[in-house]
């Protein structure tokens, strides 16, 4: 199998530097040149057009776009696929994996232009990315009666999971956690694990590494479950790290096991410089773990 990303989780939990980066402009897929995009689906490989992806896509549905973080690419084709879904006359609501959920008021403020927009950000604890691309499709379901959620765990919680262990929780503390949180099936871990690769701890550590993982695939399933309710008409189009959409181990297994909604699935993935063999390995349905999304976005920019 291909080679996948490290997961986020291990940045987060490792205590790197989590401040914000500064503004960079995004540059739209349609201005950029030498490179090419194609839209595929996910079991045949068959090419298909935005209007087919978007077709696919039903009211009281879910949609877990995975994107590689900060890329310019990966920003631009969110926003192209938002508006396809706008312009089928859908209600496209948007969930975000960079939003804790306890900061749903803030973020409700900052919608509703009664709170500054660097005032939000230092309320919702919004670090590392760039805030420029996420802005549009945090506003987006402004212009198409839909609503922006935050979906995530807080940091907080999820580090001293992966620190001290479960266990550790103080009584506030597991307030915070999803009703029913359970840990991520065995062959996402495996992934997990792999993907990790040297910076892979052992044993008991390496579990609680992947229970903080769980917990921000099971608090997104459960938080975007209870956002859908609000409205079934809507579409919810969740927006999470590539690693938490491949091949449905985490969010989509996540969401499946609580129920009530169905869930379609897009992977974005940039093969500039991959050999033509790595690009087939890195689309074509893993023997093991099968089909990498339902739907895959290619780009070589």
């Amino acid at each position: 199998m291909f080679a996948a990303p490290h997961p986020l989780a291990l940045i987060l939990t490792l205590g790197l530097a989590h401040s914000a980066a500064l503004a960079v402009p995004v540059t739209t897929a349609s201005s950029m040149t030498g490179g090419a995009s194609e839209l595929r689906d996910g079991v045949s490989l068959q090419p298909l057009s935005l209007a087919d992806v978007a077709a696919r896509v039903a009211p009281g549905s879910i949609l877990v776009l995975g994107e590689s973080h900060d890329n310019a690419v990966h920003s631009a084709q969110q926003l192209e696929l938002l508006r396809a879904l706008r312009d089928r006359g859908l209600k496209v609501s948007v969930g975000m994996e960079f939003l804790e959920y306890p900061a749903q008021g803030a973020l409700d403020r900052y919608l509703a232009g009664t709170l500054a927009e660097a005032d939000f950000l230092k309320e919702a604890n919004w670090g590392g990315s760039n805030y420029d691309f996420y802005r549009e499709q945090i506003r987006f379901p402004l212009q198409s009666e839909g609503w922006t959620f935050a979906l995530n765990a807080p940091r907080t919680l999820s580090s001293k999971i992966a620190r001290e262990g479960l266990a550790t929780l103080s009584a506030e503390e597991r307030a915070l956690l999803p009703p029913r949180f359970s840990r991520g099936r065995d062959d996402y871990f495996e992934r997990f694990r792999d993907a990790m690769g040297s910076h892979a701890p052992r044993g008991e550590a390496l579990e609680r590494y992947f229970l903080a993982q769980s917990l921000w695939d099971d608090t997104m399933a459960w938080r975007a479950l209870e956002a859908l309710a609000r409205d079934p008409e809507q579409v919810l189009v969740v927006i999470v790290g590539e690693f938490h959409v491949q091949y449905g181990g985490g969010l989509p297994d996540r969401l499946r096991a609580r129920g009530g909604a169905p869930v379609l699935t897009l992977s974005q993935l940039n093969v500039d410089g991959f050999t033509e063999d790595e690009t087939a390995e890195a689309l074509r349905p893993d023997g093991r773990y099968g089909p990498r999304a339902d739907l895959l976005w290619i780009s070589s920019f």
